[in-house]
């Protein structure tokens, strides 16, 4: 599973770039909205590149359900978007938000944790 963690920390680092980096890259200022579209839909084949083949190899070999992937990526997506709003974005974090990442962490303890029904 550790595989599978680290393809998926790889693709939301990629995937966060490409939702939320245009916001800060000084070269797309000015530029039209599309510019900014195929710039981060360049960035995001990349996630894609990473996310697919997590995506399988978690189902395939880990066993993992479609339900515990989608749990873990978005614990994932939230952790690096944390990292990124703060040290990109310059946004710090509020007690509000910790508390909310806590809940994230306890979805993903719980979508895990267990084994789902046949």
């Amino acid at each position: 599973m550790y595989k599978v963690i680290l393809l998926l920390l790889g693709s939301n680092v990629f995937m966060t770039a490409a939702w939320y980096g245009h916001l800060k890259f000084r070269w797309l200022e000015g530029k039209p909205m599309f510019v900014a579209i195929l710039v981060a839909w360049g960035v995001a084949f990349f996630e894609y590149c990473l996310q697919v083949p997590a995506n399988r190899m978690g189902y395939m070999t880990d066993n993992l359900s479609g339900y515990q992937l989608k749990v873990i990526q978005e614990a994932i997506t939230l952790l690096v978007f944390v990292a990124f709003a703060w040290v990109v974005l310059k946004e710090r974090i509020t007690w509000n938000y910790l508390v909310s990442f806590g809940l994230i962490l306890l979805a993903v303890y719980f979508a895990t944790a267990f084994k789902p029904q046949a």
